[in-house]
């Protein structure tokens, strides 16, 4: 399966919500962001287990800003959409959605926002709601992934 992740308080951080991964002497020299402590141990967990690790995000940040936080952490997901090529996708297919996963094949998205999880259900892609608090965000990601398959076998 494609699971996307959005960035903006869901891996990387507004301020102080959640812990962070410690960073490396290449993520201080490239001046990556910070990304959500865990985020490597489950990208890793996930690939492990065959799926797509993507990232959606309606921020502007650009492709290569976001490759190098990401590669900085010895992570490199598969493809990154950001706001430019979201909106663009979007008004071509005349969707009045923030977001829609749906249309660029992605098969579940993980977000912070309960809004993007109403359009989920309104325009039918799947999302896993992350809360900041979660301390067990891992393990919870991983938990409910798997139901989801469970559910579609």
């Amino acid at each position: 399966m494609i699971i996307s992740f959005d960035i903006d308080n869901t891996l990387i951080p507004y301020s102080n919500e959640f812990e962070v991964e410690d960073k490396k002497f290449l993520s201080k020299i490239l001046g990556a962001e910070s990304i959500r402590k865990g985020t490597i141990n489950l990208f890793n967990e996930l690939e492990k287990r065959g799926h797509t690790i993507w990232i959606y995000t309606t921020s502007f940040r650009s492709i290569f800003n976001l490759k190098k936080t990401f590669k900085s952490y010895g992570l490199n997901p598969s493809r990154i959409i950001n706001e430019r090529i979201n909106q663009k996708k979007l008004k071509n297919l005349n969707c009045k959605a923030s977001k829609n996963p749906k249309i660029f094949g992605i098969d579940i998205h993980i977000d912070d926002s309960k809004g993007v999880e109403i359009e989920g259900i309104r325009y039918g892609f799947k999302t896993i709601v992350l809360d900041t608090n979660d301390k067990n965000w891992v393990t919870n990601i991983i938990s409910k992934i798997d139901a989801i398959e469970m559910n579609l076998g």
